[in-house]
């Protein structure tokens, strides 16, 4: 009997799932990291796709330029910004700093993340 290999939206979430309180990630980084080289759209529209018993981190994941998922002003934006600030993520602009990007250690890559 084969082992089922994870879809694609269960990877996706996973993967965010380990993104650390405090820490975000891009688009981009979340589809490598699955396993979905140049998925990045992908990744927006299964986070759109997620059950609300996964409590995913969506807020933590941004766009490549650390801006935020959203137009500015917009109540997800203004969302996404105050659940940042709530987990000690400074926003300054719409933007995060780099300080703050999430870079996995050997041993997330390696038994955390699933590809």
């Amino acid at each position: 009997m084969s082992q089922q290999t994870p879809s694609k939206q269960h990877k996706i979430w996973q993967t965010v799932l380990q993104i650390p309180a405090g820490k975000i990630a891009s688009y981009g980084q979340i589809a490598d990291l699955a396993g979905l080289p140049g998925r990045a759209r992908l990744v927006g529209k299964t986070l759109g796709l997620a059950p609300d018993e996964l409590q995913l981190p969506w807020y933590r994941v941004m766009r490549a330029g650390g801006q935020l998922a959203f137009a500015a002003g917009t109540p997800q934006a203004l969302a996404q910004q105050q659940l940042l600030l709530a987990e000690g993520v400074i926003v300054r602009n719409g933007r995060v700093a780099k300080d703050f990007w999430w870079q996995p250690d050997l041993t997330e890559l390696l038994f955390k993340l699933q590809y």
